[in-house]
């Protein structure tokens, strides 16, 4: 059986391992500097998944202007597939699905396990950059979800949101 998931902010002390995960999860890894940068920024949300006090995923996820970004989502390559991704994405949208929010992410096209992620969620590819990854020139797939329901019925559902069990 699988120890119990905390999910939280994450926090400067965290990024030595962060970092560590990022190396392992990526050849095109991201530096402490990158992340230093995304935690700086006050409208961001930057979520850890831990497990007996250790982290074993991270999610960033950038605010620009109206639109929410996911920057960067890894697991522990050694814990891929227990549902660790899915319960950072759902905490990231339990804080900021609104009605008529929006998403978008680029994910490598050879990576079907996260498109299939992402599509769960109601992501849907809208184009391709070409040649996004420096590594291998490869593709990637711009992905983009919106939250249904009215833009301007936000206040509803905060209100919604805060009494809801």
């Amino acid at each position: 059986m699988n120890e119990p998931l905390e999910i939280r902010r994450l926090s400067y002390a965290d990024l030595p391992q962060v970092v560590a995960i990022e190396r392992r999860a990526f050849t095109t890894p991201w530096s402490l500097a990158m992340f230093v940068l995304e935690l700086s920024k006050p409208s961001g949300i930057c979520l850890t998944a831990l497990r007996k006090g250790r982290i074993v995923g991270y999610l960033v996820c950038s605010r620009y202007d109206v639109v929410w970004h996911v920057m960067n989502v890894a697991v522990d390559v050694r814990l891929r597939r227990e549902g660790l991704a899915t319960a950072l994405m759902e905490h990231l949208f339990r804080i900021a699905d609104r009605p008529g929010e929006q998403y978008t992410l680029e994910v490598r096209s050879s990576n079907a396990p996260a498109i299939e992620l992402y599509e769960r969620f109601g992501f849907k590819a809208a184009g391709r950059r070409r040649a996004y990854y420096h590594d291998n020139r490869e593709d990637a797939v711009i992905m983009w979800r919106t939250v249904e329901g009215e833009a301007d019925d936000r206040a509803g559902a905060e209100a919604r949101s805060a009494t809801a069990p």
